[in-house]
């Protein structure tokens, strides 16, 4: 038998850190990206990262409307 072909191992530079998968996640929001800089997120940022942050994301976005709106109809 054949053993695998080994992946190439990334470097510790190719990794996103978190501050690139919050921007991504809050340019997403807007619908605003690049196709070069969507095709490098894509390289370099970790799914699960992105699905966690965008979450985080949106129970804020959701919390903020929600005060946005007590403080409107409570004036």
């Amino acid at each position: 038998m054949s053993t695998p072909p080994e992946r190439p191992k990334a470097s510790k530079a190719s990794k996103a850190s978190l501050w690139d998968t919050v921007k991504a996640v809050g340019w997403s929001f807007f619908g605003v990206r690049k196709n070069s800089a969507y095709q490098e997120d894509l390289r370099k940022l970790n799914p699960l990262h992105i699905i966690a942050v965008a979450f985080v994301a949106v129970i804020v976005f959701v919390v903020a409307l929600v005060l946005l709106v007590r403080h409107v109809a409570a004036a």
